[in-house]
């Protein structure tokens, strides 16, 4: 249980940083309202997401509007959906970073991963890490567990924390002792 609030305290704190870095670069005026009106009506499901869905069409590409929709799907517990937008960013990831489509295929050589002022590629490396604990929170842990084997290969110093993630990956299924 602790684990699981502090991985996803990780993740709101990585989520955040990311949006603050990507919100203004490219993003179109209209598409940036959009956002924070569907940040607004939060508490509002249909409201909030046809916001983040206008904002979407405005900007289909633009890491903004991707980690917008992310972060409804993950706080609402909607974790289908959500992977979902993490596929998608990982190959938008991908393609801004001239890295392979399939992550998989991504080496350590490919991009600066364990620089944290590389944008491009720590937006991959969050990506990929979202995608390894949404497989996992789905049950799909042979994938979850190579997605963090990649995550550890393309950042060894682990400044991601994805051992974290193989920790809770290991210990699924024994009781919780704290």
């Amino acid at each position: 249980m602790a684990r699981d609030a502090a991985m996803q305290s990780g993740a709101m704190a990585e989520q955040d940083f990311l949006a603050s870095v990507v919100l203004g670069e490219g993003l179109p005026q209209e598409a940036e309202r959009l956002l924070h009106a569907a940040a607004l009506s939060y508490d509002q499901d249909a409201v909030a997401l046809r916001h983040l869905m206008e904002a979407r069409l405005l900007a289909p590409t633009h890491p903004a509007t991707l980690i917008g929709l992310y972060r409804f799907y993950f706080y609402k517990g909607r974790l289908k959906e959500c992977l979902s937008v993490a596929e998608a960013c990982l190959t938008r990831a991908a393609i801004d970073n001239s890295l392979p489509l399939n992550w998989r295929d991504v080496r350590s050589k490919d991009a600066p991963f364990g620089d944290f002022d590389a944008i491009g590629s720590r937006f991959f490396i969050f990506s990929l890490k979202g995608y390894a604990y949404l497989t996992m929170r789905l049950g799909d842990f042979d994938e979850s567990a190579a997605a963090i084997d990649k995550l550890l290969e393309l950042d060894p110093a682990d400044k991601i924390g994805a051992k974290v993630l193989l920790d809770v990956l290991e210990r699924r299924g024994l009781e919780d002792v704290d």
